[in-house]
C-alpha cells in the first residue's frame, strides 16, 4: 500500500511524543532535587543564568543530556524525514490529515500505556472518530474525482 508510511510516520511520532514527555518529566524531577538541596545548602543558580539565551541553551543540553528524551527525539526526527521525503510523492491534501490523525490517536494510545490519566470514554470515542477518520481518507472511494 502506498501509504502506508503515513500511517507509520504518525505511529512513530505519536508514540515519541509520549515517550519525550515522560523525558522532560524526568528532567523536571532532577531539577526539583536540585533545587532542593540548593536550598538546604543556601546556594542559588539563579544568578549564574543572567543571559536568556545562554540558559535558554544550556537548557537544551540538559534535556537532550537525558537518554529518555533524546532517544525518542532521534527516532521523531527521523520520522520527519521520512514524512518530508515522502510528502513530495504524495497528496498534500491526503498526507497532512493523515499522518496527523495517527500521531493524534497514537499519542493517546501511548500516554495510556506509560500510565497517563486520562477519561478513558472520551479518549476511547476520540480514538474511534480518529480511526475512522483514517479509514475514509484512506478508502478506495476517497481516490475518486
Amino acid at each position: 500500500m502506498g501509504y502506508m508510511w503515513m500511517v507509520v510516520t504518525g505511529t512513530v511520532w505519536g508514540i515519541t511524543n509520549a515517550l519525550m514527555k515522560r523525558g522532560t518529566l524526568i528532567l523536571d524531577r532532577k531539577k526539583q532535587q536540585q533545587q532542593k538541596q540548593e536550598e538546604r545548602l543556601g546556594g542559588s543558580s539563579s544568578a549564574d543564568r543572567s543571559f536568556w539565551l545562554a540558559a535558554a541553551v544550556q537548557e537544551w543540553i540538559s534535556l537532550l543530556a537525558v537518554w529518555q528524551y533524546s532517544i525518542p527525539f532521534a527516532l521523531n526526527l527521523s520520522a520527519s524525514l521520512l514524512f518530508f521525503v515522502k510528502l513530495g510523492d504524495s497528496p498534500l491534501s491526503l498526507a497532512v490529515p493523515v499522518t496527523n490523525a495517527t500521531t493524534f490517536a497514537m499519542t493517546a494510545v501511548a500516554g495510556a500505556a506509560l500510565g497517563e490519566r486520562s477519561r478513558i470514554s472520551h479518549t476511547l470515542f476520540g480514538l474511534f472518530l480518529i480511526v475512522l477518520g483514517i479509514v475514509l481518507c484512506l478508502s478506495p472511494s476517497s481516490f475518486q474525482t
